[in-house]
């Protein structure tokens, strides 16, 4: 009972370091795609078009102009994409390879189920090991 305690203790404070690590990264991002977001809806309000832009426009813009409204659809500062930096920032910060350090060696178990082995364990003397993850269909 007092191990499982320690160790979701140690987990939580984990989290919590990595929440205060992430933040102020996250805080950054958050504020590019507020400033993204704010200079496309000023640009599209300062440059009001002119009655005769207007009546140009009424005949139907060519196929190929980008949409000129700034709508909920195309926005980047929204709930979703902020979920999705700080998700992606968490996956980052937790995952187990890094550039310049080991490669990771987790345990695989044979298809007879019997034997669990590392994965490195199949690497032989100075020949590098080479792991398809690919499909053969």
């Amino acid at each position: 009972m007092l191990h499982s305690l320690g160790v979701h203790t140690l987990q939580l404070l984990t989290q919590a370091a990595a929440c205060i690590l992430l933040f102020p990264r996250f805080l950054l991002t958050a504020v590019m795609l507020w400033l993204l977001d704010f200079l496309c809806i000023r640009k599209k309000m300062l440059l009001m078009p002119t009655a005769e832009e207007v009546a140009r426009a009424s005949e139907g813009p060519p196929p190929d102009d980008p949409p000129v409204c700034v709508s909920d659809s195309n926005r980047m500062f929204t709930l979703e994409s902020l979920k999705a930096v700080w998700h992606g920032q968490k996956l980052d910060f937790f995952k187990s390879a890094h550039v310049g350090s080991l490669a990771p060696n987790p345990e695989v178990i044979q298809l007879d189920g019997q034997k669990r082995l590392r994965i490195l364990d199949f690497a032989r003397g100075k020949r590098p090991l080479i792991l398809n993850f690919g499909s053969c269909t």
